[in-house]
């Protein structure tokens, strides 16, 4: 994709902030707060993609074995990069990450597949991008397979642009935060 991605000029938002508590179209009480660092909240990840449908898989995310899984959190779980879990009582229902990279930080959203379609992703992008806000992140981007209508259409209700749509990929873009 793009080296030199175009970013829209105006500021998306305002995004609600962690921690967020609301009821999905399921009933079930989902409350949204930042990753803690413990390792009970690590171990209730590793669960959560553990059990992943491999069919939601994209672009080789989530890992699909648990040892990758496990690498993988430590990379995105850990400094300079911000996450939010989605949390149905002690389990987790899904999970987003701001991970830098450069001037920008890119964007990606995991809702395990018995809680899709609940309002969660919504939710999760949302509450991610209001603690991306909260911490100074200006600029978001991310990509996504251009077949999947239903993260395409969230990504548009949320504010991100399509900036490169040459492969099967778009690449998608949005701005928090005028620049300084």
């Amino acid at each position: 994709m793009s080296e030199s991605r175009r970013y829209p000029d105006e500021v998306a938002g305002p995004f609600q902030a962690p921690p967020f508590t609301f009821e999905d179209r399921e009933g079930r009480d989902i409350e949204i707060r930042p990753h803690d660092g413990s390792d009970e909240e690590f171990e209730a990840l590793v669960e959560m993609y553990t059990a992943f449908d491999p069919a939601d898989r994209a672009q080789g995310i989530p890992p699909g074995q648990e040892r990758r899984i496990r690498d993988w959190l430590d990379n995105i779980l850990g400094e300079g990069c911000l996450n939010v879990v989605a949390w149905d009582g002690e389990d987790a229902a899904g999970h987003a990450t701001l991970v830098p990279d450069g001037d920008a930080s890119e964007l990606a959203i995991f809702v395990l597949q018995a809680y899709q379609e609940a309002g969660i992703g919504t939710y999760l992008m949302e509450v991610l991008l209001g603690h991306g806000a909260e911490n100074g992140v200006e600029k978001v981007w991310l990509t996504v397979e251009r077949w999947n209508r239903a993260a395409v259409s969230l990504y548009k209700k949320m504010g991100f642009e399509t900036s490169d749509s040459e492969s099967f990929e778009l690449e998608m873009t949005l701005r928090l935060a005028e620049a300084e």
